[in-house]
């Protein structure tokens, strides 16, 4: 990570912490499927282990008692996970692009929740 990256993730608020982090989700997964289009194999277990161990962050650090849904939202990355193993070890792009689409959509709606978020508390 670059030095504006570094500050950008130090001073972000924790709604904004959780869009990077989905952003970075998103890139890996994205980047996963192109290597496997072009048969990279090392590059595609890079990436998609990657999008694996934020998946699990995510997973780990949700408080799923916290707020309605929350278990549904667990068992929600509890699913994506199998898929990126499964899309990694069977080297299957029509499973790596599934992940990729959830994973834009789930990026898509907490930064529209972040947003929302940050205009109420200004």
């Amino acid at each position: 990570m670059n030095d504006a990256g570094s500050t950008e993730v130090a001073t972000a608020s924790p709604a904004r912490l959780l869009v990077l982090l989905y952003e970075r989700l998103v890139l890996d997964v994205r980047l996963g499927l192109r290597a496997q289009q072009q048969g990279d194999l090392h590059e595609t277990h890079l990436h998609l282990t990657h999008a694996q161990d934020i998946v699990v962050e995510l997973q780990s650090s949700l408080r799923a008692d916290q707020f309605k849904g929350g278990y549904d939202l667990s068992a929600l990355y509890g699913f994506l996970h199998r898929q990126l193993v499964m899309a990694n070890v069977r080297r299957d792009t029509t499973l790596t692009d599934d992940c990729l689409r959830m994973v834009t959509e789930l990026c898509e709606t907490w930064r529209q929740s972040a947003l929302e978020y940050a205009e109420r508390s200004a």
